[in-house]
């Protein structure tokens, strides 16, 4: 499976290959146009967003609304550094919540595929290759 990281103009960068395509920008005070979200803010979203989904299927599959339930994403970064070292995710729910299914709903979130990938990083490599001018194809 490939995507198509493209320069559509100023500081966007967008990636087709997988679904709809991806559109990222830098904010205006960096020099772009604020027109999408930044990649760190999409992969910030992600870890969240994901857990959100088993949380949803997990409401909709008992029948429980999902009125109030929201998560929280906590993050700490290194002040040095600024690089992310921890998450948490807080699941907050209504009073009415079933209470049985508290334990239940954080082990469904922990399922997430983005928090998956984040246990067991991949390998990423990076190379070079010219190819001819428009053409996309390796020379």
């Amino acid at each position: 499976m490939d995507m198509v990281i493209t320069f559509p103009g100023g500081l966007r960068v967008d990636a087709e290959g997988i679904g709809p395509t991806v559109h990222t920008d830098q904010p205006v005070f960096a020099g772009g146009g604020g027109s999408a979200p930044t990649p760190f803010a999409l992969f910030l979203g992600s870890i969240g967003t994901c857990a959100g989904i088993y949380v949803l299927q997990f409401c909709r599959q008992r029948g429980i609304p999902t009125d109030g339930v929201r998560i929280v994403q906590h993050m700490d970064f290194d002040p040095r550094t600024r690089l992310l070292r921890h998450v948490e995710l807080e699941i907050q729910v209504p009073p009415d919540f079933p209470e049985r299914y508290h334990k239940a709903i954080i082990h469904a979130s922990n399922v997430c595929a983005v928090k998956q990938m984040l246990a067991d990083p991949p390998t990423v490599d990076t190379k070079l290759s010219v190819t001819a001018a428009g053409d996309g194809a390796r020379a």
